[in-house]
Parts: structure tokens; C-alpha cells; sequence
């Protein structure tokens, strides 16, 4: 049996591999088994799809259409979203849209305007 590193962010000793990651059951984090250290770091810098760095505050705008769970409404391709939050998880923008209301959105998704 092989000892994997615990989770750098909960301390978990129940690490596992899937593919060329590491996965934590308990905190559902993700990271790569030969850089750790470069991982921790670029957990607290936040990049937009195409690499620039977000910063609270900055305007961002909806590179694809993006269905609202739970609703039918849709945020469309191009809108721009001001004054940005970001915030630990997988959705990692906190903000506000213009006729839908605050919610969160992925950093995947986005572009820094």
C-alpha cells in the first residue's frame, strides 16, 4: 500500500489518486501529486478563462451562456458584470446581475474586462 500526502488545505489523511490527482473525500479538494507547493499558491490567485488574474472589485464579462439552476431564466454570452467578489470554492465569483439578482459563477466562465 502506498502513503499519499495528506489534503494541504484540511489535513486529511484519506487522500486518494484519481488520474494524476489527488482528491480529498472530506473537503472535496483537488491537487497535483508533484506540485503541491505550486498548487497551494494558485489557490489563493483566482484566473479568468484566459489567464488574467481577478481582483475584488474588477468587471467581468459572461463568456457563455449560463443556465440558472432552479430557474428559466439565463445569463447570456457578453454581459458584464461589475464589482466582483471573489471567494473560496468551486464557484468563485461572488456578484450581483442586473435583472436576476446575486448569485455565484465559475472563474472558467468569465473574462476580465
Amino acid at each position: 500500500m502506498s502513503t499519499l500526502p495528506p489534503c494541504p488545505k484540511c489535513n486529511s489523511e484519506y487522500s486518494y489518486e484519481d488520474g494524476t490527482q489527488l482528491v480529498c473525500p472530506e473537503c472535496a479538494h483537488e491537487w497535483s501529486a508533484s506540485g503541491d507547493i505550486e498548487t497551494a499558491s494558485d489557490d489563493t490567485v483566482k484566473k479568468d478563462s484566459v489567464g488574467n488574474v481577478l481582483q475584488d472589485g474588477d468587471t467581468i464579462t459572461v463568456i457563455k451562456d449560463l443556465k440558472v439552476k432552479g430557474t428559466s431564466l439565463v445569463v447570456k454570452v457578453g454581459t458584464k458584470v461589475k464589482n466582483i467578489r471573489l471567494c473560496e470554492g468551486d464557484h468563485d465569483i461572488d456578484c450581483k446581475i442586473d435583472g436576476i439578482g446575486p448569485m455565484k459563477l465559475k472563474s472558467e466562465f468569465v473574462r476580465k474586462v
